[in-house]
């Protein structure tokens, strides 16, 4: 049996759906909230404390015309120093807080036979994460769509021949804060990845892109040092072992189009309404 925040996050992500479908069209909070079979005053408080603001000012971050403009600034932020183009400090959380340690060869050839990992299950706006870490930092953070034994079973392929035990420690914790309203007593969140000198580049890179923008597949490679790698960039992100840590989601076509995402295009366009809505609520204070 669902629990009720299950059923929350399902209406949830059925309401985006149904905005994204209808983007183009004047669709009422009542349109909405009948879709997901609630009155429209509980879905309204529903879907702005899961998401951060209200659907109407939601489906306004869905537009192509936002995302264009919001491209627009996020490429003169990281290529123009002397602008910062209105993206301010707290913001750029990714600059400040995430660091990235890659795994040593022997370390991941071995299948993880030094590490010693823990794992813990958390829920979050968006869908229950497994969330797993060494005493070096997080080295996995995915959503645990197919279910908790899956989820492990997923992790532990990874690493076969590391050592698990099943519990939170500071870094999870760290991770997962996140979610939290208020980013200005983060901590630093480290990251122990696996993953190729290219995969960690791309990583560093993206990590630039501040919580509320939006870059491009061929400028998150000319960010990188490989301008024209485009398809290969999209690989690498597609292996990103930390979602939401390493923002993955923030990558979309250069003509404003959200477009694909390894945990679909309804949650993609999820995390960059909730981004922008707490870039709006920051850029307020």
């Amino acid at each position: 049996m669902k629990t009720q925040q299950e059923l929350d996050s399902e209406r949830i992500a059925a309401a985006i759906e149904f905005l994204i479908l209808h983007r183009t069209s004047h669709t009422g909070l009542g349109d909405v909230a009948d879709h997901v079979h609630l009155s429209p005053c509980h879905f309204q408080r529903m879907f702005q404390r899961r998401v951060g603001v209200s659907p109407k000012q939601f489906a306004r971050f869905l537009s192509v015309e936002y995302a264009k403009k919001i491209l627009t600034e996020t490429r003169a932020s990281l290529f123009d120093a002397a602008s910062e183009a209105g993206l301010s400090t707290t913001s750029r959380l990714h600059d400040l807080f995430v660091t990235i340690e890659g795994m040593t060869p022997g370390e991941y050839k071995r299948g993880g036979a030094s590490l010693e990992i823990g794992y813990s299950f958390a829920p979050t706006p968006f869908g229950e994460v497994i969330v797993a870490s060494t005493p070096k930092g997080i080295c996995h953070l995915t959503f645990a769509d197919e279910g908790r034994d899956e989820a492990f079973e997923r992790l532990r392929s990874l690493f076969p021949n590391a050592s698990y035990h099943r519990g939170t420690d500071p870094n999870q914790q760290r991770a997962l804060s996140i979610f939290g309203r208020d980013w200005s007593d983060t901590e630093a969140i480290r990251l122990h990845l696996k993953g190729t000198a290219f995969q960690l580049k791309i990583w560093n890179a993206l990590l630039q892109i501040p919580s509320g923008g939006l870059t491009t597949y061929s400028d998150l490679a000319q960010k990188a040092g490989y301008e024209g790698a485009q398809r290969a960039v999209g690989t690498a992100l597609g292996n990103n072992p930390v979602v939401l840590l390493i923002p993955c989601h923030r990558v979309i076509q250069a003509s404003g189009i959200i477009g694909n995402y390894r945990y679909g295009p309804t949650r993609k366009n999820a995390l960059i309404g909730w981004e922008a809505a707490r870039r709006e609520q920051d850029g307020r204070r």
